[in-house]
């Protein structure tokens, strides 16, 4: 069995509340197990550059539990295997020394705190030599294997009660509140979060939709009376033969920013419905502020498996949430893969038992 006596741990894609309450976890538990940890900043770019690094104990990670967003802070543009340089070429491999970084800093394993970019990205440092944990990290819940991702529950709290607060202006105003959420191409925040908050309305990825059966729905609940209505659109979803909405163009370095689907479709139904369409773009709202005890807690969990799979020396695994318990499976198994909402999900039958309309 490899003895680990020294550990990075990092925090790569986009930020989640619940990653100081991971970072603060790995510490304490490592610390307890006699494994010094280094904390390596903005994701693998702490692997280019050793001065961005810095020993963690348990006193560097007191009171962050309760925080949003990262001590070590993060980045989803920092690929070591395709990093963007300002060159003909536009990026360079530099993988091998990320690899030379790691053994010179006489690190014996990795644990990286991430979403499907950053955990595909430490499956090829694992098959380059590295010894790998992985933890699954996105407000998105797009990884497979895991059941529930921490960030999640934070982001379909806080859509909840953004919805909560739009209902009583909608009202006010008798209009049409069109609110798009993040998700990528997964609709877990846009149909848990609709659910939550009384949506009538629920666009998602995995359901393209026809807005002419959305503006039918909207009046025949103005035909029984209700004057308002609450649309929630994820902002990967797209109409019946049609795109997705592109802010930005994917480049060298840069993955593709959705966003603008939610004005199409409010000004669309405004237009479909005579009746006045507004809408909301949560954003990046969804990732601010602190976890939820949930997330805290899953987050906590998620940390000490991970020291616990580096003291059995197993590596090239993430830890996944099986409810009731916390397993390992491979990162080969995840990586490249996408968790959607699935067709037969039973809260999608409970949205059609309910009458919201799903656009289809």
């Amino acid at each position: 069995m490899p003895l680990v006596k020294k550990i990075g741990v990092l925090t790569g894609g986009g930020d989640a509340p619940g990653l100081n309450a991971v970072i603060r976890a790995v510490v304490k538990a490592a610390y307890n197990a006699s494994i010094e940890v280094v904390g390596l900043e903005d994701s693998f770019d702490g692997l280019l550059d050793p001065s961005r690094t810095r020993r963690l104990t348990p006193k560097d990670v007191t009171g962050i539990l309760r925080l949003g967003g990262t001590i070590l802070g993060t980045t989803n543009r920092g690929d070591p295997f395709e990093y963007p340089v300002d060159t003909p070429e536009g990026k360079v491999d530099y993988s091998d020394r990320v690899v030379d970084t790691f053994h010179r800093m006489g690190l014996n394993a990795l644990v990286v705190i991430g979403g499907d970019g950053s955990l595909s990205i430490a499956h090829r440092f694992y098959l380059k030599g590295i010894p790998i944990v992985g933890i699954p990290k996105t407000i998105d819940n797009d990884i497979v294997g895991t059941t529930s991702c921490f960030g999640f529950d934070t982001a379909v709290d806080f859509a909840a009660e953004a919805i909560d607060r739009l209902h009583t202006t909608a009202e006010a105003h008798k209009r049409i509140m069109v609110v798009e959420v993040m998700g990528r191409y997964a609709g877990w925040i846009a149909l848990h979060g609709g659910i939550a908050g009384g949506a009538d309305v629920i666009l998602m990825p995995e359901i393209p939709y026809d807005l002419g059966k959305v503006a039918a729905a909207l009046r025949r609940r103005e035909s029984f009376g209700a004057k308002f209505s609450i649309v929630v659109v994820a902002e990967g979803a797209k109409a019946i033969g049609g795109q997705l909405t592109v802010k930005t163009a994917a480049r060298a370095g840069h993955v593709e920013r959705l966003g603008g689907v939610g004005i199409t479709v409010a000004e669309q139904l405004e237009e479909m419905t005579g009746r006045e369409a507004r809408c909301v773009v949560l954003g990046h709202l969804q990732r601010g502020g602190g976890p939820t005890a949930f997330d805290r807690v899953l987050a906590t969990r998620f940390g000490g498996a991970a020291v616990e799979l580096l003291k059995r020396g197993v590596f090239g695994k993430m830890v996944a949430n099986n409810p009731p318990d916390i397993v390992p499976i491979p990162l080969a198994d995840v990586v490249g893969r996408t968790k959607t909402v699935p067709l037969d999900y039973d809260l999608l039958r409970t949205a059609r038992a309910l009458g919201v309309s799903l656009g289809d």
